[in-house]
């Protein structure tokens, strides 16, 4: 059956049939509209096919208006809420999403097998615990390594109140990768979400039943707007996304000497005694120091923000990951406007 879709001056035919790997109507008349398929008998859109089979990603540009609607229909129910976020990218507003949707949530820390063995489990839950948003578990997790799955399905199964449970999260957080795992592990279904490094891969709410006490309902990814993921190529995308464990890489950083990474961020540091510079980001970005940045220009014609660094804080960008500070300095940052910078208090 299909019925009549309104997008902007062009109308289309949709079905009511939702696409399994992003969640939208499939319809086969208009193939610049999203949810275009060949045939109302395939399972995914075009495009989902195209980025899972040969690796091509199509941006399509949503509105947080309209992830957030979602959302709070998510808090209108009494459901159980998994909250996934990446380890390496934690949401800047945290807060707001937890005030915003009031259901008993899991807080899931995601991609554990990107940061150094070294970082204790117990350190990362105590940090999270101690922000007081009132979860009512922090687990950590590795999908790559299948670690924690097993525990969190248990933990899911003591907190349900119902058979639904939803999932939230920021795009690039890893929630598809996570619901791909269940469904592997736990279900004879094989339905798999459609998984991207790119962001807004997600389109609208999927429900998977993954068993019969439990379906999962993956709703879309909000967009963090301040990402470094937005403005780069799709080859960056992937070279700024680690696959294997961050070996950091510390740096010990003097009044007038720089840290630029890639062609895209410098940081120089303007005042304060001998420092340390841990870089958490991706092994295979280029990383320079320069020793005297008095009279190098480079990368100085991005936007500059100043920043007054306490003991122990991080400087965060968005979607590349986090430099851990030790001492207290100013530094300049350097990077595009539309990417998002800040400090917080060191994670590791």
């Amino acid at each position: 059956m299909k019925k009549e879709a309104n997008l902007g001056e062009v109308v289309i035919m949709t079905s009511e049939k939702k696409c399994m790997g992003c969640g939208v109507l499939l319809q086969d008349e208009n193939i610049l509209q999203e949810g275009y398929t060949t045939s109302l008998e395939n399972d995914i859109c075009q495009r989902c096919f195209r980025m899972k089979n040969y690796g091509e990603y199509q941006m399509i540009a949503k509105s947080n208006e309209e992830y957030l609607s979602i959302l709070k229909s998510v808090g209108e129910t009494k459901d159980l809420v998994l909250y996934i976020t990446d380890l390496l990218n934690v949401d800047k507003d945290m807060e707001e999403i937890r005030k915003a949707i009031p259901n008993k949530m899991i807080l899931v820390l995601n991609k554990k097998d990107a940061l150094p063995k070294s970082v204790k489990e117990e350190k990362l839950i105590n940090y999270f615990k101690d922000l007081n948003l009132n979860f009512e578990e922090i687990i950590v997790v590795s999908v790559n390594k299948n670690y924690n799955i097993d525990y969190l399905l248990k933990r899911i199964k003591y907190y349900q109140t119902s058979k639904t449970v939803y999932a939230v999260g920021h795009t690039n957080a890893g929630k598809s990768s996570l619901i791909n795992k269940l469904i592997k592990n736990y279900s004879d279904k094989t339905q798999e979400i459609t998984m991207s490094p790119l962001p807004s891969t997600t389109l609208n709410t999927i429900t998977i039943e993954i068993n019969d006490y439990l379906t999962l309902i993956d709703t879309p990814g909000l967009v963090d707007s301040g990402s470094i993921l937005n403005i780069v190529d799709p080859k960056m995308v992937k070279k700024i996304s680690p696959v294997k464990e961050i070996k950091p890489r510390t740096y010990q950083i003097r009044r007038n000497q720089s840290i630029i990474i890639e062609d895209f961020l410098r940081i120089d540091y303007v005042e304060g005694e001998k420092n340390s510079f841990t870089l958490y980001v991706a092994n295979g970005l280029k990383v320079k120091r320069l020793l005297n940045s008095t009279n190098k220009e480079d990368l100085k014609d991005l936007n500059k923000t100043t920043y007054q660094v306490k003991y122990g804080e991080d400087l965060v960008v968005s979607g590349l990951g986090f430099i851990k500070m030790v001492d207290k300095c100013e530094i300049d940052v350097y990077i595009d406007k539309r990417v998002d910078t800040f400090l917080r208090r060191n994670m590791i």
